[in-house]
C-alpha cells in the first residue's frame, strides 16, 4: 500500500469521527461516578465473558479487548498508541474483579486495525478461541461485547459503562477497518458499538472472528476481520 493512501484513509476516518476510542484528551474529563446505564448504544448486559479484558491507557480507560492466551491480548491498533497500557481481565465490572496486569510488548500488524500486546505475567483465564476462514457468513447474527459508550452523549468520554454489555448485529458482508484492512461490517441489531468498544470482540458461534476498528454509532460498524490474520496472530502470539 502506497504510505499517502493510507495516510488519506486515516485522516478519513478520523474526520468522519468513525474510530471507536475515545481521544487521550477527552478521557481526562472522564466521569468517576460509577453510574450505569444502558450502553454500547442499546443491547444488554453481558452475563459471561471471562475472556473479555478492560484496557487502560496511562491509568484512564480506553478500549476492550480480549485475552487469547495466558500472556496475549488482542485488540486494535488505534487502542494502543497512548502507551501506558495496562488490562483488567475476566471481569464483567471494568472497575473491580478479575486480574490486573500491564503490557510490556505492542506488536501492530503493519495493513490492518490490529494489534498484540504481551503480558508482564501468565494470566489464568478462559481464553477466546479465535475463528478461521469461514466462521462467519453474510446474514449470520452475531454478537459484540465493549465498555463503550450509552449513547450519542455531547462527550462519549463521559457515558461509557461500568459493566460490559453486549449487543447482536448482523453481517453484511466485507468492508476495510481504519487502516484499510480487511474488516467485517455487520448493521445494527438490538444495538450498536461506538466510543470505547474499540477492540473490542465480534464472536460468531462462541469464536471470536472480528476486533472492533469503526462505527457510524447508528446504524453500521466495522471489525477487522480476525481470520483474514489468522496467520499473523500465530507467528506472533502461537495461538
Amino acid at each position: 500500500m502506497r504510505i499517502p493512501k493510507l495516510i488519506t484513509a486515516l485522516a478519513a476516518a478520523l474526520i468522519s469521527l468513525l474510530a471507536l476510542s475515545p481521544s487521550a484528551a477527552t478521557a481526562e474529563n472522564r466521569s468517576t461516578s460509577g453510574d450505569v446505564g444502558p450502553s454500547i448504544i442499546g443491547g444488554g448486559y453481558a452475563q459471561n465473558a471471562p475472556w473479555a479484558a478492560r484496557l487502560f491507557s496511562n491509568g484512564r480507560q480506553t478500549c476492550t479487548a480480549t485475552i487469547i492466551a495466558p500472556t496475549w491480548i488482542l485488540t486494535a491498533k488505534h487502542c494502543v498508541s497512548g502507551g501506558g497500557l495496562s488490562f483488567r481481565i475476566g471481569s464483567l465490572d471494568q472497575t473491580s474483579g478479575g486480574t490486573t496486569a500491564n503490557g510490556t510488548q505492542v506488536y501492530n500488524h503493519s495493513g490492518s486495525d490490529l494489534s498484540l500486546v504481551r503480558l508482564d505475567r501468565s494470566v489464568s483465564a478462559t481464553y477466546a478461541r479465535l475463528g478461521q476462514p469461514g466462521s462467519v457468513t453474510v446474514g449470520q447474527n452475531v454478537q459484540v461485547y465493549g465498555w463503550g459508550a450509552t449513547s450519542q452523549c455531547g462527550s462519549e468520554i463521559n457515558c461509557q459503562s461500568r459493566l460490559l454489555k453486549v449487543a447482536n448485529v448482523t453481517v453484511t458482508g466485507g468492508c476495510r477497518d481504519a487502516y484499510s484492512g480487511q474488516a467485517i461490517c455487520a448493521r445494527r441489531g438490538d444495538g450498536i458499538t461506538a466510543g470505547g468498544d474499540s477492540g473490542g470482540p465480534m464472536m460468531a458461534n462462541g469464536v471470536q472472528v472480528g476486533v472492533a476498528s469503526t462505527s457510524d454509532r447508528q446504524t453500521t460498524t466495522a471489525y477487522t476481520n480476525v481470520t483474514a490474520y489468522r496467520s499473523w496472530i500465530q507467528s506472533v502470539a502461537g495461538v
